[in-house]
């Protein structure tokens, strides 16, 4: 994690300068700072140091990672990485839950909206108990 933290505080740094040139080209050209560039790009530097701080708190409670080891050998980052699902139909449910809702805005049909949002939050809680078995798991 100490890696993934570096580079979005180099990137949230280099938005914070680009933010700040990014409003004095605009007003030395136009005679007044352009506020919607402007408010992003600093918006844009906020989200980087929020997911940079986080990671970094995360770092700090973790054992280096071989990744994070000067001394680390390409032996030492092997086996298995997680476990990820093969065959999955949740996924499909929400992304047609997200766009009932986006269509439900687009025509200004609320009640659309709030069945693509009971959609979403239905086939996420799905997604996310896919493979719960419960306090009852027998130890065989």
């Amino acid at each position: 994690m100490r890696a993934e933290w570096r580079v979005f505080a180099v990137i949230g740094g280099f938005l914070i300068v680009v933010t700040g040139v990014y409003a004095w080209l605009t007003h030395a050209m136009t005679g007044g700072v352009e506020r919607v560039g402007t408010v992003a790009l600093a918006l844009s530097a906020l989200l980087c140091a929020m997911i940079g701080g986080s990671w970094y708190l995360i770092s700090r409670r973790m054992p280096p990672r071989p990744e994070d080891r000067a001394d680390a050998e390409p032996a030492d980052g092997a086996g298995d990485v997680g476990f990820f699902s093969p065959y999955s139909y949740w996924p499909i449910l929400v992304g047609l839950g997200t766009a009932t809702a986006a269509f439900g805005i687009a025509v200004w049909q609320f009640w659309l909206v709030g069945v693509g949002l009971v959609l979403v939050v239905l086939s996420a809680a799905g997604l996310l108990f896919e493979y719960y078995t419960g306090n009852t798991r027998s130890s065989d």
